[in-house]
């Protein structure tokens, strides 16, 4: 799988297909690249795939300030600008991807000629609800690094949030667990650190700057991102938003189909 070196820190991604538009996919938390796979390679076009800071084969630093959200966003900004040069891409984000995803459409708008944003938010309002999920986002960063991943990987699976994926034949669960297993802990407790949605700047007061078109993607049984989608879309001038039926917040796992037919959409 090809790398490139971004402030001295190597990342790996994945890419499939050909043809244009290029469309680059960023996956969530404690996913990597090749959780996009199954949708990629059906999209009649060229995907890249990065595995994000702390996640998959990319470089897992122990210093979380290498996650803030704007350093993260740079280097994505330049992986866009290297692998297309002079030529926006398609950028398709999955919860912590969308929520970077959103953050590099409004640094760097002239790299996105379209946002697709799936289970994602623009962070949270107020400095108190900030605050708090910092604090949350800690505690879980320090029961990673005691407990390890085997554990967290547990836990993480069975919050509720994700409790629609219990449906999905038990391979794909097996996939996903395993993939989960690869990531490096300090990768992941950095990342709640540098990236999580308490340390990321509240985005809410500048969807309105958004000049691209813009896909909302929310799964019908995920009822909180549901809510904060529909809040969204009243928000961002060329919004279009798009509640799955029967999926919760993997949406692109739980309903691939209905999601790659959207997707094909943007670029058809």
């Amino acid at each position: 799988m090809p790398t490139i070196q971004l402030r001295q820190l190597q990342y790996q991604y994945h890419e499939v297909g050909k043809g244009a538009p290029t469309v680059v996919m960023l996956h969530g938390f404690t996913g990597s690249g090749d959780n996009w796979l199954p949708i990629a390679q059906h999209v009649n076009t060229r995907a890249v795939m990065p595995d994000l800071l702390g996640h998959g084969f990319t470089a897992s630093p122990s210093d979380a300030a290498h996650y803030a959200m704007e350093h993260a966003s740079q280097d994505i900004a330049a992986l866009i600008e290297a692998i297309s040069p002079h030529t926006p891409v398609v950028l398709v984000g999955y919860s912590m991807g969308g929520r970077l995803a959103l953050h590099i459409a409004l640094t760097y708008p002239k790299l996105v000629r379209h946002l697709i944003l799936e289970s994602a938010s623009p962070g949270l309002a107020t400095a108190a609800e900030r605050e708090a999920r910092v604090k949350s986002d800690e505690a879980l960063a320090a029961q990673i690094e005691r407990d390890g991943i085997e554990s967290f990987v547990s836990y993480w699976q069975a919050l509720p949030l994700f409790a629609s994926q219990r449906r999905l034949p038990e391979s794909a669960r097996q996939a996903l667990h395993a993939q989960r297993l690869r990531n490096n802990p300090i990768g992941l407790a950095n990342s709640l650190r540098g990236m999580g949605t308490g340390a990321q700047p509240s985005l809410w007061d500048r969807l309105g700057e958004l000049a691209m078109p813009v896909t909302l993607l929310a799964g019908e049984l995920d009822t909180k991102f549901v809510h904060i989608n529909r809040e969204m879309a009243a928000h961002i001038p060329q919004a279009e938003l798009h509640v799955i039926a029967g999926a919760g917040h993997i949406i692109h796992l739980e309903q691939p189909g209905g999601y790659l037919h959207l997707l094909k959409q943007t670029f058809e």
